[in-house]
């Protein structure tokens, strides 16, 4: 006879965690204000994201796949089935994820032309966002 337990789990069973959140991770870096203003505002009631929004030095990167030097380099975004979006890719996701319009400006972001000005808009933002509200020393890559 299966000894049950108090959670309603009997004795044998091994529920496996899913390593993978049930919502897109954002990972920002942490040491930079401008990144780490910009990850909050997607949480906050202009875009109210569906994003799990974490600092990238506070998450084991290993489970991911991913490294410190290219988290540090531009955004990622781990999405529910554990694929990696990066730069303007993993923005256009952070807006799939919000309240209305955005998800449409999040579908717009990915069509082929525009999919090539917004991650090339992107790369000039992230080099330069030392130099923009929020931004440091720190963040100067």
């Amino acid at each position: 006879m299966d000894a049950e337990f108090p959670d309603g789990g009997r004795a044998g069973d091994n529920p496996v965690e899913n390593s993978w959140p049930a919502i897109p991770l954002m990972l920002f870096d942490g040491d930079c204000g401008f990144c780490t203003r910009s990850a909050l505002a997607s949480r906050g009631r202009w875009f109210r994201a569906r994003v799990d929004v974490r600092p990238f030095q506070r998450v084991d990167l290993v489970v991911h796949n991913l490294t410190v030097d290219k988290c540090g380099e531009t955004l990622h975004v781990v999405d529910n089935d554990g694929s990696v979006h990066v730069g303007s890719d993993a923005v256009a996701v952070v807006l799939r994820e919000s309240r209305f319009p955005w998800p449409v400006i999040g579908a717009f972001l990915r069509l082929p032309g525009v999919r090539w000005v917004a991650q090339r808009a992107y790369a000039i933002v992230a080099r330069n966002r030392h130099k923009l509200p929020g931004g440091s020393a720190a963040c100067e890559l």
